[in-house]
């Protein structure tokens, strides 16, 4: 079975091998396909923390519903729309509205907010919100949205089971499969390194990521959060996740592919290496501050306390210094419907 043209047993290769000399190679490789598909500007796309309730208990997730832990807030609408025209001010051509899987809004209320954000701003709009029945995806197309973030969080049924008691994999199939059907942009991706994942459930991660023909994708690495069961597991590493990043850049060639603020946030250069080794876009945070620090998936995420316009200038002298500049487009995806 060829993955993205790959036989499988390439792809195990570049995630096992030993050898510095084949590794460094599918970096150059990984970064010229970015190059030749993708350019050398970076997207960038504000991010919008705008609830942290879950109605989810999944065993990784700081949000879970039975940290008690987590101070629970919901931005009002009017909060959601002032941060998206800071981001607009800010020179960003496209926004990511996040939240938990049960975030608090009702259906209408998010759609009239799309509409009055594509409105006023024409910013290309990405949704993460979870899983929702289809006419919610509907009725938010209709009303503005681009895009859609719904990760699978791992191919293997089993490892699923166990991370999210509480959900049911083939329904998650079945929201992406709606998302298609609609006319999103759909996104999707895994974490690197969960506890019981193994390189073969990786490289199934990656043959899946590679049918199910995603226009974006996310790869960051499992940080363990001390309010949740897996408070003692290992993380990720910086390692496996760029091999990642390097491999689905090979596999897909033209997909969206962040420098995740995971992968920064165990390594202090980790999202510039992820930019020379196949990723394309950036997500600076404009969450509100006071909103910040309680939305906690994770321990030690990175510019928790920086001001937006702080956050784009430094962004904007880091990839200076990679030889990299800002795409000032909005980033519609590039792969064939």
């Amino acid at each position: 079975m060829l993955i993205g043209g790959f036989p499988r047993t390439q792809i195990r290769e570049w995630l096992t091998t030993t050898d510095d000399r084949v590794l460094e190679a599918l970096y150059r490789e990984a970064d010229t396909v970015r190059r030749e598909e993708m350019g050398d500007g970076v997207h960038l796309r504000g991010l919008i923390e705008i609830s942290n309730i879950c109605g989810k208990d999944c065993l990784y997730c700081g949000l879970r519903r039975s940290n008690a832990a987590v101070e629970r807030y919901k931005m009002t609408t009017e909060e959601i729309f002032q941060a998206a025209g800071e981001a607009h001010a800010l020179g960003y051509k496209s926004v990511v509205l996040q939240s938990g899987e049960s975030g608090g809004y009702l259906v209408g209320e998010m759609a009239d907010l799309l509409a009055r954000i594509k409105a006023a701003t024409g910013l290309a709009i990405t949704l993460s919100l979870g899983e929702k029945p289809r006419a919610f995806y509907a009725a938010w197309k209709a009303a503005g949205a681009d895009r859609y973030l719904l990760r699978f969080e791992s191919s293997d049924p089993a490892l699923f089971s166990r991370l999210k008691p509480d959900g049911e994999r083939a329904h998650r199939m079945r929201c992406l499969e709606d998302l298609r059907s609609l006319g999103y942009q759909v996104g999707s991706g895994v974490m690197v390194g969960l506890p019981g994942q193994t390189v073969d459930s990786l490289v199934d991660d990656v043959a899946l990521m590679d049918r199910l023909r995603l226009d974006m994708i996310g790869i960051g690495p499992f940080i363990p959060n001390p309010e949740t069961p897996l408070a003692d597991a290992p993380g990720g590493s910086l390692d496996m996740t760029l091999r990642m990043v390097a491999v689905l850049r090979l596999v897909t060639r033209n997909a969206h592919i962040p420098a995740t603020t995971a992968i920064g946030s165990i390594h202090p250069q980790g999202r510039e290496m992820a930019l020379q080794r196949g990723a394309n876009v950036l997500m600076p945070n404009v969450t509100p501050k006071r909103f910040r620090a309680h939305y906690a998936l994770y321990p030690g995420k990175v510019a928790r306390g920086d001001e937006p316009a702080d956050t784009a200038a430094d962004i904007a002298r880091r990839l200076a210094a990679l030889g990299r500049s800002v795409n000032t487009t909005p980033g519609h995806s590039l792969r064939s419907a």
